[in-house]
């Protein structure tokens, strides 16, 4: 009687191995390095920056756009590159106004920055304003008047900012961030004498845009961007009525007007080549430009006072 193999047999055993080793081998395929462009459908490689079809700026895969390169190691994130600077060079100001405020024997700087400080750094201030100053319109939407105050800004700006950004593109963002801080700081220097500083001019201008945008929407998704932030609007305005907290509402009005009509007239972003495109990107280019003026003009006025 002939021996009967088991399955678990050394015979058995190198059978199988035998097998394994005319397994064919795995190959792998390289994914295709095609996309379509977004502007005439045509397919175009991952690694073209120009259609050479239509001739029309290609920007980044959706994919890329998800995980971008890091700008100077990570610190500033792509999504929210233009709001984070912003949040620099407030936070920059605010330590400076605050080292200056405790130089001047103010023992609170850090959570009450007096206004000597404020308008010696261009706060808002109508004798200022009257003698030519224009630049304080510009420069008080950078400061504020303590810890507090710059935390509640800097974390509104922070999400809102970053909002704004995505839909309306960082030109038009600049641009509504600038006007409305401007426009604000003038219906306060015509509402009230008092001195004012802070970013929330500029913050109910973003506010105000996204109301913009749920204006242009009519849908279900418009009404309620709409509605949400007309409601955003309506507590800050009304928290501002609290009394004891000298909140300055008729910048809030005037930076919510200014920011909704920008916005509106703004609409979304375009071809990047379009004319209209290039007249944001020059508009906003030439905020830039005055807010830069006006930080020289300040920084002018400050060395000649101080000696």
């Amino acid at each position: 009687m002939p021996p009967v193999r088991l399955p678990g047999s050394e015979t058995e055993i190198h059978r199988r191995q035998d097998r394994r080793r005319y397994i064919a081998p795995v190959e792998w395929v390289l994914m295709d390095q095609r996309r379509m462009c977004p502007h005439c459908r045509a397919f175009i490689t991952n690694k073209d920056r120009t259609c050479p079809y239509c001739n029309e700026p290609v920007g980044a895969r959706a994919i890329d756009r998800r995980s971008p390169s890091a700008i100077l190691g990570g610190i500033i994130p792509h999504a929210r590159f233009t709001t984070i600077v912003i949040l620099l060079i407030n936070f920059g100001l605010f330590l400076a106004t605050a080292l200056y405020s405790m130089g001047a024997g103010n023992g609170e700087a850090l959570w009450n920055i007096d206004v000597g400080t404020l308008v010696a750094f261009g706060a808002k201030y109508n004798a200022g304003l009257a003698s030519g100053q224009w630049w304080r319109l510009v420069t008080a939407g950078f400061l504020h008047g303590g810890l507090l105050h710059i935390l509640m800004n800097s974390w509104v700006l922070f999400d809102l900012g970053a909002q704004v950004e995505e839909i309306y593109g960082s030109s038009r963002m600049l641009v509504v961030y600038f006007v409305s801080t401007v426009f604000g700081f003038y219906v306060s220097a015509v509402w009230s004498p008092a001195p004012s500083v802070g970013a929330s001019a500029a913050l109910m201008g973003l506010i105000g845009a996204m109301i913009a945008l749920g204006v242009h929407h009519r849908n279900p998704l418009g009404s309620s961007i709409r509605a949400t932030y007309i409601r955003w609007a309506i507590y800050i305005i009304l928290f501002g009525l609290l009394p004891g907290l000298h909140v300055d509402n008729a910048a809030h009005i005037g930076g919510l007007a200014a920011g909704f009509g920008i916005a509106y007239l703004a609409g979304s972003p375009r071809l990047e080549s379009s004319w209209t495109e290039k007249l944001w990107r020059g508009a906003s280019w030439v905020c830039i430009l005055l807010t830069a003026l006006s930080f020289l003009k300040m920084y002018l006025w400050f060395a000649r006072v101080a000696q």
